[in-house]
């Protein structure tokens, strides 16, 4: 049974079947779930989910695109949030220099912040960086946060920076762009890398893998996912799934 590591279930998109698309995701071979909270109110709604469907788990944290708007008093906020029993982790936070909807030197304040919340409630973190490599990197190394386990959520980095966050101990989080044609540097990562660093997520509704790109995303699609890496690995779909899925559980620290 797959285990989707990083899906948005509280967006607005789903509003219309989202009881039925849940309800039915087991039976679509989905076992587990994590929904991220972006921002305080999706991160709250995040967490009713998770007490709703006894499958799905919650994130809390603040986005890089929505920084802009934190105050101190709403990290106060987030940590009473993460006390909750259905919260496994702080994110999706980071940095994200493409779009810049928040100042760059405001993302690194509230990343580290952030970062610091999670090690002191000794939570995972679910990291976001786009264009932003290296001063993800830095800010992780210099803040003696290697000791922090998470994901590199929707991983576009280089094999070079993916051993490296391997050898601090985070995960390496592969989605729908696998199945792109342009992927060629994120099939390199996938190829050298062991299985054993990899969990599957969907960052759905976005990210939606070929044969349905452009269409709203959800668990379900991670099959493509897996045969991709199936393909790529040499070995089973069943492989994947199983690997992949306890390392979610590792990770998240999800017990049977």
């Amino acid at each position: 049974m797959i285990f989707d590591t990083h899906a948005h279930y509280d967006d607005g998109r789903y509003n219309e079947d989202r009881d039925q698309l849940l309800g039915n995701l087991k039976d679509s071979g989905v076992e587990l779930v994590v929904n991220c909270g972006v921002d305080i109110k999706s991160s709250t709604r995040s967490i009713k989910l998770a007490e709703k469907y006894n499958f799905i788990y919650a994130s809390v944290g603040v986005h890089p695109h929505d920084v802009k708007s934190l105050k101190d008093e709403d990290i106060q906020v987030l940590k009473e949030l993460a006390y909750n029993k259905r919260v496994v982790a702080i994110g999706e936070i980071g940095l994200d220099y493409y779009y810049e909807h928040s100042e760059r030197e405001l993302q690194k304040v509230w990343f580290d912040t952030q970062m610091k919340l999670a090690r002191e409630l000794n939570l995972p973190v679910i990291i976001h960086s786009r264009d932003a490599s290296e001063e993800t990197f830095e800010i992780i190394k210099q803040n003696n946060y290697q000791g922090l386990k998470g994901v590199i959520h929707a991983y576009s980095q280089s094999l070079e920076m993916a051993y490296e966050y391997i050898n601090m101990g985070f995960y390496i989080g592969i989605g729908g762009v696998i199945t792109f044609k342009n992927a060629k540097k994120l099939v390199e990562v996938v190829s050298n890398i062991s299985i054993d660093n990899i969990v599957l997520e969907t960052d759905c509704p976005y990210m939606t893998p070929e044969p349905n790109r452009g269409k709203r995303n959800d668990s379900t699609n991670l099959k493509y996912v897996v045969s991709k890496i199936s393909n790529i690995k040499g070995i089973s779909e069943e492989e994947v799934i199983k690997i992949t899925t306890d390392n979610g559980k590792k990770l998240f620290s999800i017990h049977d």
